[in-house]
């Protein structure tokens, strides 16, 4: 097989694997929050409940080794996704009852659930999968087709929703229902199309000849080693307060977009919404997220961590303008969203780099799993309470507090101990 075709095989299978881990995250993490408020749940149990849900994300690392150990990494992804798919038909199911948002919830608990293992052993087969040389090459387009998925998710997904809802104005949840069927189809597609494609690496092969004492000596061993980190203190803070704004944000940002404008709101319809996210902030999601990793190569972490700190909390600031002006312009809506994502591309760049920069040594892949599932929980805890603040306080009040709860990143950041060549470009 020559290399073009060989390429050709793996395009096959890498661009919808890495659709299919990006999906089901959005869904969970953003769509569900705008579907609750449609159906007409409060903005304190959407933050609350949805925002529990980023916990299999925050103990991904306690059970990643259980997927190396446990069969191969392509019956993990398998699996997954016929799973992912019956998860999707449960919501779907359960919306129509008295009790939809119980039972529906429970469905995206099992979503979430399966997604984070999704994540692990989609991650872990790429390895195995692809020679380090494919790896470097297929990295872009990994990346890619995860962004697809956001905009497929945010976007097209949430506009499919708002034009049923417009067809059928009195049954709300029918136009959602049909949405999650969608969502269940299609990985009931992806399951079989896999199950064809996916390559069986001879590397992917499940550990038996580990014990559960080397086991646990080594997973207990990976863990003291990481919070015996020197600064382990900063790090810790550094991760849980370096979004403390955006994990607020995140979870009220599309409720008051919807929300009337007698209760503060800007009174989108949820198409409007749709776009503003999947379009508009999208694109200067990932455009921010180029530019980051553009600039960081060129100079490094730590000339640009000050830059990249400003530009995803600063941006906070257009909710502010949104609410006290209430404007009903779609074009400065959408505008505000766009330079709100494009600082939050750029800004996440650093996070992203500096979780790298600590996972650095013996265990840098177990590390950096540790690290990841720290960042989860930096948005799930602000989140969590949330809307319980913005009911309390209505949402002009609200969106300055969340300038006001960056404040804290900035005091911790001064402290951190980065060294000026990491991330630069070398000539090795």
């Amino acid at each position: 097989m020559t290399e073009n075709q060989q390429k050709a095989k793996i395009w096959s299978w890498l661009t919808t694997l890495y659709f299919a881990e990006g999906l089901p995250y959005i869904v969970v993490m953003s769509v569900s929050v705008i579907m609750y408020k449609r159906l007409g749940v409060s903005n304190t149990d959407i933050a609350l409940y949805t925002s529990w849900l980023y916990l299999p994300w925050v103990i991904k690392p306690i059970w990643s080794p259980i997927v190396d150990i446990l069969k191969t990494k392509r019956w993990w992804i398998i699996t997954m996704q016929l799973l992912l798919g019956a998860g999707f038909a449960g919501v779907a199911l359960t919306l129509t009852g008295p009790s939809f948002f119980k039972y529906s919830l429970a469905f995206l608990w099992l979503v979430a659930f399966s997604s984070a293992t999704h994540d692990i052993s989609i991650d872990g087969f790429y390895m195995l999968a692809l020679s380090k040389h494919n790896q470097a090459w297929f990295i872009g387009i990994r990346n890619t087709a995860y962004r697809f998925a956001m905009i497929f998710g945010q976007g097209l997904l949430i506009i499919f929703a708002g034009y049923l809802e417009t067809n059928n104005p009195d049954n709300i949840s029918f136009a959602w229902m049909i949405s999650f069927f969608v969502l269940a189809g299609l990985f009931i597609l992806f399951f079989l199309y896999n199950n064809y494609v996916l390559p069986k690496p001879a590397s992917d092969t499940k550990i038996i000849e580990l014990t559960v004492q080397l086991f646990s000596k080594e997973f207990i061993k990976t863990f003291i080693l990481f919070f015996k980190k020197k600064q382990i203190i900063i790090i810790l803070l550094f991760i849980l307060l370096y979004r403390l704004g955006e994990g607020q944000l995140a979870k009220i940002a599309a409720p008051f977009l919807l929300d009337t404008k007698e209760a503060g709101g800007l009174a989108l319809t949820t198409s409007q919404v749709g776009f503003a996210y999947g379009t508009a902030g999208i694109i200067a999601l990932i455009l921010g997220g180029i530019l980051g990793g553009f600039v960081s190569a060129k100079q490094g972490l730590k000339y640009w961590i000050w830059w990249m700190l400003i530009a995803i909390n600063l941006p906070d600031l257009v909710y502010v303008f949104l609410s006290f002006t209430q404007t009903s312009s779609l074009l400065l809506i959408n505008t505000a969203i766009a330079v709100e994502q494009f600082g939050y591309g750029f800004g996440f760049t650093a996070f992203l780099l500096y979780l790298i920069y600590i996972s650095e040594g013996n265990y840098k892949t177990a590390h950096y799993a540790i690290a990841t599932g720290l960042m989860a929980l930096g948005m799930m805890i602000p989140g969590m309470l949330s809307g319980w603040l913005q009911e309390m306080i209505g949402y002009k009040e609200f969106f300055v507090w969340v300038c006001i709860s960056t404040i804290p990143a900035f005091v911790i950041t001064k402290f951190l101990y980065i060294d000026p060549e990491f991330g630069k470009k070398t000539n090795d």
